[in-house]
């Protein structure tokens, strides 16, 4: 059986060239000068939106999508932007809005964050996803599936 007449199901291992942007036209993410990304169907590794994509492709397709927020990384959530009084954060320590930080939760699981503002007193860190609240667009490429 040739490549492009396997069916993809969970389980398969696809390889895929992809670029992300958003509504604006900015790029978030590609793999163009990378391989392709490999990931097993039904593994939880890419958005669902993405993945139901990916399945009903063949070989040597390539086809754009746009995956709505609430099937992508979902609406922004404004209690996860936390404020921490500034003598927290080591005084060795910079920070500046953009930048990301990971820190623990009380079971001392890591997990990332933004540095959403600081000033003299707080420094205000945002567990939001970067890309939620968005609207993500992929032109997807299926190169393989292994």
């Amino acid at each position: 059986m040739s490549d492009d007449s396997k069916k993809i199901e969970d389980g398969t291992t696809v390889r895929v060239h992809y670029k992300g942007t958003l509504t604006d036209g900015t790029v978030f993410d590609s793999s163009e000068g990378r391989d392709p990304m490999e990931f097993a169907i039904g593994g939880g590794q890419v958005i669902p939106g993405f993945e139901a994509a990916i399945v009903t492709m063949e070989v040597g397709e390539a086809q754009t999508i746009t995956i709505p927020m609430a099937e992508a990384y979902g609406p922004r959530d404004e209690d996860l932007l936390r404020n921490f009084p500034r003598d927290m954060v080591p005084e060795d320590m910079p920070v500046e809005p953009g930048m990301t930080l990971q820190v623990q939760d009380e079971n001392g699981q890591a997990f990332p964050v933004i540095v959403a503002a600081v000033d003299d007193e707080h420094v205000t860190l945002d567990g939001n996803h970067p890309m939620a609240g968005h609207d993500l667009t992929f032109a997807l490429q299926l190169v393989e599936i292994v």
